[in-house]
């Protein structure tokens, strides 16, 4: 059964990569740091942020609080790189690592192996539990007994944007409502310009998929739901209505985020802070900024994700006890604030983010809205993340370019739930 089991994941990450969306970058290094040697050091972490200029900094303020001494190897940025090396880490025992980052993707394919050691005694206890999102909690790293087995590395959002110079040329000063959004659509949308903007590239269509069907009260892994039928319909016709361009089902983020500087769209989906508009200088309350998810229910229910990479231990390791009294910083107020001082990693606990993130920060506002208005979820995903990502994406495009209907899609996307969920 484990044999099968290491299979699946491992052909799982021959797709894997490219996904969709989320943050937490890294850079290519498969030097270890920490200056320890094999044996001078009491655990051992396996880190996707190692070369990010502050790391060092970050790793110092760990080791002084902890008094700890940290191994650190770092990951591979390929992500199918680094996605085959962690699943044969857990799946073979090793012992050379004791804690690891991992994303969403892979969090979805390894919760339930049983290679993870359950927190719920000794770091997530109920004190702190309720400070993190609930929803992100329940989806992405509990398991089926019931168990979290990580501790998030920080909140991110699919957050609303909008272009607020566009916004005031045609005279909407909101989108609050379904009925909103389409007038802005058709406000905006005309000679090389698009009220919506998305990135629908194959492995990337996913997250907006999903996060419509979630507005529209739908459940992506119930496609004879009627809601899921209407969230489809509904961007479907946004393309032919000529209100987002059909092109987009090339771009990733990297093509988007040019077009959204350029003033091409006047709204959309988008993880993170908005490093690339702050580069770009469109980035502020005048210019791109996030906004309110709009009710498209009409009973006030607004739909957002949420994502993170979170810190896992191995249940291998040779060294829990220091590798819980590392988890427990990160899981406190003061790993939590050095992560946001050296990687912008907004807190993931409620009450640290209220605490430590100065109201200067942009985000703030919004994340605190979204965090007490919306329905955080982690996003749906099933142990063949990837395949199952990749497979609905296909028929997705097909479907935007009328190649099958609405419901052949709904069809093929049922299939493919039930193919990945056994």
């Amino acid at each position: 059964m484990k044999k099968k089991i290491v299979s699946v994941m491992l052909s799982a990450v021959m797709a894997a990569g490219l996904l969709a969306g989320c943050g937490g970058g890294s850079k290519d290094n498969a030097s270890s740091g920490g200056g320890s040697a094999k044996g001078d050091y009491d655990m051992t972490l396996y880190s996707i942020n190692t070369t990010d200029p502050d790391f060092d900094e970050w790793l110092k303020n760990v080791e002084d609080a902890t008094g700890l001494k940290i191994h650190v190897i770092a990951a591979p940025t390929d992500s199918d790189t680094r996605q085959q090396k962690i699943t044969t880490v857990l799946s073979t025992g090793d012992t050379s690592v004791d804690v690891i980052e991992i994303n969403d993707e892979m969090s979805a394919s390894f919760k339930n192996s049983g290679w993870l050691e359950g927190l719920n005694d000794t770091v997530m206890t109920e004190d702190i539990r309720g400070q993190f999102p609930q929803g992100y909690l329940e989806d992405m790293i509990t398991d089926k007994s019931g168990n979290i087995v990580g501790v998030p590395g920080y909140s991110g959002y699919l957050a609303f944007w909008v272009n607020q110079q566009i916004m005031d040329e045609v005279g909407i000063t909101t989108i609050d409502t379904k009925e909103d959004f389409m007038k802005y659509m058709k406000a905006v949308s005309g000679n090389g310009r698009y009220g919506y903007g998305g990135s629908w590239e194959k492995t990337y269509s996913f997250n907006e998929i999903a996060q419509f069907v979630n507005m529209f009260g739908g459940d992506y892994f119930d496609w004879t739901n009627p809601a899921n039928k209407e969230a489809i319909q509904f961007l479907h016709d946004m393309v032919a209505d000529g209100n987002t361009p059909i092109d987009q089902i090339a771009d990733k983020y990297e093509q988007m985020n040019p077009k959204i500087n350029d003033g091409k769209y006047g709204s959309w989906f988008m993880w993170g802070l908005g490093t690339d508009y702050e580069k770009a200088g469109m980035l502020g309350a005048d210019k791109v900024h996030m906004a309110m998810v709009p009710d498209f229910s009409g009973k006030g229910e607004r739909a957002i994700f949420t994502d993170s990479w979170s810190y896992v231990l191995s249940k291998s390791s040779k060294n829990k006890d220091a590798a819980l009294k590392f988890l427990k910083y990160m899981a406190d107020e003061g790993g939590m604030e050095a992560s946001y001082k050296a990687f912008d990693r907004y807190p993931a606990r409620a009450d640290v983010a209220e605490k430590i993130v100065p109201d200067t920060d942009p985000a703030k506002e919004m994340y605190s809205r979204y965090a007490a208005e919306c329905n955080v979820k982690g996003r749906p995903m099933l142990p063949q993340t990837m395949e199952f990502i990749s497979d609905i994406g296909t028929i997705f495009q097909s479907c935007m370019k009328d190649e099958i209907t609405v419901d052949e899609f709904c069809t093929k996307a049922q299939e493919m739930v039930d193919k990945y969920s056994k």
